[in-house]
């Protein structure tokens, strides 16, 4: 192997899209090797690289309060294709940055594909990456294909853990009954392009709520292969059935809840409940159901979606469906720079990983290719500030939650994780107002949030213009 040869990614996602692009603008070469459309997978419904295959929400884009609007400012400030792509296609959202998922897709794929320094190979890797590959990113996603899954299982010794992710039906935007529904944000919240009135409401009375969650609970559902009875759910991405048989009131109180709303139809009159529906395309043609991941069968999913007021002559794009998510023991498994510890040559990036959510996929996949073309030019990257969101993420996936609940007494776990501040060091110094004094409450909460993101952009700052070059320390 030299220098010049290309740095292999097997598969095309979010992740291995973004690592590929970061290979390609540091100078080197890359292959990536996607397995669509030669072979299919349950969610997929095109060939384009990078298809979001479940929500076109990028979640929050609020740098200064959130830890994912955090990761979208870094990824940005490193050169993300993602976010460039999502930017460039967003639709109105409220807070949320949310894409018209056609474009965004198309977008990515046309910028890999004109990459001088990358070519797109549309095959399946059926096992194992040949050795003459030399360095290999593995980016294949929740939906891995089981031969090549099964190659890695029997090369760690382990088996992978694996849970159930759900799909939230779509929905024709000219079939949704106006005078019932209208366009509010929660709170009148205005996010990137958007007005403060970004999503469509559909508001239930008690009665209607209560039937509703009968209907959820009794609905026929996606029977399970044998080899799925057993794999647990991600708490993020529950089917709403779920939810509704976790409680009565669960649904009213999450995905459903009335809160920050009025409806202009009937003012006076508070909701028990209200459905959201999100812009999905820049046309805004379609929307689709927040929170309305399902296992309903697609016949179930028309008779009971269709009794919520406004809903009552929907027209589906598309509907929900399930589908099986697979991720390594990544702590076990993997270094500091996401290698696998019994094969360096090969590194994991995305889902896999055990990280959850378009964005943070994206972001492992980014700092991936950072990690093996700086390998491949003999310059290994310094270690990220876990201080920044992009650090404490790598760092969880790589093992810092497992010290930090040895020392805590608790035994030790790895489930899928989404971005958020418990990942990230606390401050040195609470947050105090004007005269010194201590805060409390929600003005507490809100410049604690501020002093990490700040603390956040002072260290990838720091990182990228003079230790991220260095090696890193044995």
């Amino acid at each position: 192997m030299t220098g010049t040869d290309p740095i292999h990614i097997v598969g095309g996602g979010l992740a291995g899209s973004e690592a590929a692009w970061q290979i390609a603008e540091a100078g080197h070469s890359v292959v990536l090797h996607e397995m669509r459309p030669h072979r299919r997978t349950d969610a997929h419904q095109s060939q384009d690289l990078a298809e979001l295959v479940c929500s076109n929400s990028f979640r929050s884009d609020d740098a200064n309060g959130n830890a994912v609007g955090l990761l979208h400012q870094e990824m940005r400030t490193l050169g993300s294709l993602i976010m460039r792509s999502a930017d460039a296609h967003q639709v109105p959202a409220g807070g949320a940055l949310a894409v018209d998922r056609d474009g965004f897709a198309a977008a990515v794929t046309a910028a890999l594909d004109a990459h001088p320094n990358v070519s797109v190979v549309r095959e399946e890797v059926d096992g194992l990456p040949p050795a003459q590959w030399g360095q290999v990113i593995v980016a294949t996603g929740p939906l891995t294909s089981p031969a090549l899954a099964e190659a890695i299982a029997r090369l760690t010794g382990a088996e992978s853990l694996a849970f159930f992710d759900a799909i939230a039906p779509i929905v024709h935007r000219d079939s949704i009954d106006m005078g019932k529904a209208w366009f509010q944000s929660r709170y009148d919240k205005a996010g990137p392009g958007g007005t403060g009135a970004d999503y469509l409401n559909c508001p239930m009375n008690r009665e209607q709520y209560d039937a509703f969650i009968q209907a959820l609970i009794e609905g026929e559902k996606t029977s399970f292969k044998e080899w799925e009875a057993s794999t647990p759910y991600f708490d993020g991405c529950l089917p709403i059935e779920v939810m509704a048989e976790r409680g009565p009131e669960t649904l009213r109180h999450g995905p459903m809840k009335p809160v920050g709303l009025t409806n202009p139809h009937d003012p006076t009159v508070k909701a028990c409940a209200i459905v959201q529906l999100r812009q999905d395309n820049a046309l805004g043609t379609l929307y689709n159901m927040v929170g309305f991941q399902t296992k309903l069968k697609h016949a179930e999913q028309v008779r009971v979606f269709r009794t919520i007021p406004g809903l009552e002559n929907a027209e589906f794009a598309r509907l929900g469906g399930l589908h099986r998510n697979t991720y390594l023991d990544s702590p076990r498994l993997l270094d500091a720079t996401l290698r696998l510890k019994a094969e360096p040559r090969l590194r994991f990036a995305g889902q896999i990983t055990g990280c959850e959510g378009y964005v943070e996929s994206a972001a492992v996949g980014l700092m991936a290719g950072r990690f093996a073309v700086a390998e491949r030019l003999g310059h290994p990257l310094a270690p990220l500030p876990q201080t920044t969101a992009l650090g404490a993420l790598i760092a969880h996936i790589t093992g810092g939650h497992i010290i930090a609940e040895e020392e805590a007494g608790k035994p030790r776990s790895f489930q899928p994780m989404n971005v958020n501040f418990g990942l990230f060091p606390p401050l040195e110094r609470a947050p105090r107002n004007e005269t010194g004094n201590r805060l409390r409450g929600p003005e507490k909460a809100a410049l604690k949030k501020r002093a990490l993101t700040d603390r956040a952009r002072a260290d990838l700052a720091a990182w990228m213009g003079g230790d991220a070059p260095r090696a890193a320390a044995e």
